[in-house]
């Protein structure tokens, strides 16, 4: 068996992992990434990049069926060709993932490519195994970076197969659009690809286990989902579960039992596609975690402090493995702070926001406290809203769905939250994450120019709303004890 020493060595290669391999070579450390599967992960192979095109493929096919408003006049019906769609994402990904390479590669960190495990530590460090094919290599290191992932939960009876139950992996290579789809879970990503397939041709279910959708984010905006996923014709069965399927000839026959007024009761869906998207689990598992001593919560996570330290020394773990919200973004900033600590560096995973993206059609961005998270930590609030309907930019790019809303604490006038639902929501909230960060008070995002016209507009403005009597109609102000005055 080969054997080779670095400093650190990365496990997994997604957007937690590859950051971590670029940042320690930059910060001169010597350092090898593993990765078993995808370069780049999940998001960039299987996730985040190609759901992104496949919305943006399914939204632009929608629009070009309502120009009429505009004057534009498409001369035949548009039709869709999903092998040719799916050629066109898989260029973007391969750009991305090539990217990624070359990334590493440039900044001195060695790829193995293979599966890796732990496998005791001594005095020269923690030993990992990477077994490729029928060969094994030995990697010996001061400090291991755990970064291995997640994977779509199943639910008992629903086996994933990627031919009648699918995953949003399986969802992202149909080379059909199906006649029927059924998405078992009303969470962001179920959500994001049953409403592209809607718009592709899809007659498309949700079936929700619980009273609501989106249950983690703001729930005016979700209210503005909900109203689009009516408009496009789907489905949604609140207070839903999905007990069974059977295999019905060409399709499927969809078991679910749903609460009423008077109790539950069964009812039967078909669909051709089942996609389940139920939430996802960490991939701790042939790690060799338990013989190294690393400690996992409840669920099967790995417990990290805020330097992203392990109980065991030298050894850390960031992203999906180590739980909270599951975002891309939030591993890529743990990936940064762990490389620094690597390096000898003061660091730690400090952060007052995390802001979360849902890329349904309207969009729905979120950074900072909901109004009922603003109440429960005790503040008094001010809630101001701005409607995109009142939005130059918004009008004329006809598109006008959506709101900005600022939560406020009324005593300190400092920021605590922002929401928008619209158009080019996941781009605006980054305003509003740089101002929770900084500790922004309201005056200083109202007090900001904004060009005009533009759809950053709404911020300000939503957040000017409460205070200004010209902006009273887009308003209303809440106390901690819920009461409303308008």
């Amino acid at each position: 068996m080969s054997e080779q020493r670095f400093d650190a060595v990365v496990i997994g290669a997604g957007p937690g992992g590859y950051p971590t391999g670029i940042r320690l070579g930059q910060l001169k450390v010597k350092a090898a990434i593993v990765e078993r599967e995808y370069m780049g992960g999940v998001c960039l192979n299987v996730g985040c990049i190609p759901s992104k095109a496949v919305i943006h493929a399914a939204k632009t096919f929608d629009k070009l069926s309502h120009t009429e408003d505009l004057g534009i006049s498409v001369a035949t019906k548009p039709t869709i060709d999903l092998k040719k769609m799916q050629a066109w994402k898989s260029g973007v990904v391969n750009k991305l993932t090539g990217g990624v390479r070359a990334l590493l590669k440039g900044n001195g960190c060695a790829i193995v490519e293979g599966s890796a495990r732990l496998a005791g530590s001594s005095a020269d460090g923690h030993r990992v195994i990477v077994k490729t094919g029928a060969k094994e290599t030995t990697l010996l290191a001061k400090s291991v970076v755990i970064a291995t992932g997640s994977r779509p939960m199943e639910i008992p009876g629903f086996a994933i197969d990627q031919q009648r139950i699918i995953d949003s992996t399986g969802a992202l290579a149909l080379d059909a659009v199906p006649a029927r789809l059924i998405v078992i879970g009303g969470g962001y990503i179920g959500l994001e690809l049953g409403m592209a397939y809607a718009k592709l041709g899809s007659k498309v279910t949700v079936v929700e286990a619980t009273a609501g959708l989106l249950g983690t984010m703001d729930k005016d905006c979700v209210a503005v989902v909900a109203r689009k996923l009516k408009k496009l014709g789907v489905e949604v069965l609140l207070d839903a579960k999905a007990k069974s399927w059977a295999e019905k000839g060409a399709h499927a026959t969809l078991t679910v039992e749903v609460k009423d007024g008077a109790g539950t009761k069964l009812t039967t869906l078909d669909a051709e596609k089942i996609l389940l998207s139920v939430g996802r689990r960490p991939n701790t598992e042939n790690l060799g975690l338990e013989a190294a001593g690393v400690a996992l919560d409840k669920r099967g996570y790995i417990v990290a402090d805020d330097q992203l330290r392990t109980n065991v020394p030298g050894i850390y773990a960031i992203g999906d493995v180590i739980g909270g919200m599951m975002l891309a973004h939030k591993a890529t900033k743990e990936g940064e702070v762990v490389a620094e600590i690597i390096a000898g560096h003061r660091a730690a995973m400090d952060v007052r926001t995390i802001p979360a993206v849902v890329f349904t059609d309207p969009e729905i961005a979120s950074a900072g406290l909901t109004e009922d998270e603003a109440r429960a930590k005790g503040h008094e609030i001010k809630v101001g809203k701005f409607p995109f309907a009142a939005l130059g930019r918004a009008l004329g790019v006809n598109d006008t769905e959506g709101f900005a809303k600022s939560i406020v604490d009324a005593k300190t006038q400092e920021l605590l939250g922002m929401h928008v639902v619209g158009n080019g929501a996941s781009d605006l909230i980054s305003e509003a994450a740089l101002a929770i960060e900084m500790g922004a008070v309201a005056q200083d995002l109202v007090l900001t120019v904004h060009p005009h016209p533009t759809l950053s507009e709404a911020l300000r403005e939503a957040t000017a709303a409460w205070e200004a009597a010209g902006r009273v109609n887009f308003v209303h102000v809440t106390s901690a004890d819920g009461s409303c005055n308008n």
